[in-house]
């Protein structure tokens, strides 16, 4: 499951024009958990960027570093941590790609995922609210996780949801039936997704330079994925 996210250069404006931006966008080549990241959420009927602490803190988690950063799609109607907010609080997280890593014999390689196009993705998660004092508060996020496609699963077996911008409405609105939102929980289309290897100075979460995401091999797709 991925723990760290790329967001650079996102056209959030030609993808949805009705955005209204809170905050600036939060952008980084190599974003870890424990750190303010961008999401997208629906109030009084408008898409809305805000920043959001990236580790769900519910009122009555005592420690930290225990906020989880993903939640498994397969839990999120039974565990407590993560049932209300599913319920009525969902959001998506824009991102220009994601990190994952292969486990070999001796070590892990990181891939980065991205659209095929290179587009934005919206990656489905959850927010709640913890307040401080009666007027001040914090919000905090978690991604979903679904099982990987056929594509990528030999990279990683799970992978974060994405919601596709069609879809956006149902997934934002509270209002909408929980049956609808749950068949979003499923894995990328085949076609949509692609991966190639990076340098593992992305391992360390305090490199920041732009060569986190500078392909380091050929890129994984579907279509080359068939190849014999």
């Amino acid at each position: 499951m991925t723990g760290r996210l790329h967001v650079q250069n996102l056209a959030l404006t030609r993808l949805l024009p009705s955005l209204k931006a809170h905050s600036a966008l939060v952008e980084s080549p190599n974003l870890a958990p424990r750190q303010p990241v961008s999401a997208i959420r629906l109030a009084q009927g408008e898409y809305q960027l805000e920043s959001l602490f990236w580790g769900l803190t519910p009122p009555w988690l005592t420690v930290l570093d225990h906020a989880p950063h993903c939640a498994r799609a397969e839990t999120l109607s039974s565990k407590a941590m993560f049932y209300e907010a599913f319920q009525a609080r969902r959001c998506v997280i824009p991102v220009s790609g994601f990190y994952i890593w292969k486990a070999l014999p001796r070590s892990k390689q990181p891939y980065l995922v991205t659209h095929v196009t290179r587009a934005p993705l919206l990656l489905g998660a959850l927010w709640c609210r913890y307040h401080t004092t009666l007027s001040a508060f914090t919000d905090s996020t978690a991604l979903i996780s679904v099982p990987a496609n056929a594509c990528l699963a030999p990279l990683s077996d799970r992978l974060p949801v994405v919601i596709p911008p069609h879809a956006l409405d149902t997934w934002l609105d509270p209002d909408s039936l929980l049956d609808t939102v749950k068949e979003l929980l499923m894995p990328a289309p085949l076609e949509l997704l692609g991966a190639f290897p990076v340098s593992k100075h992305v391992n360390n979460p305090a490199y920041q330079s732009a060569v986190c995401a500078h392909p380091i091999g050929p890129m994984l797709q579907w279509a080359t994925a068939q190849e014999p």
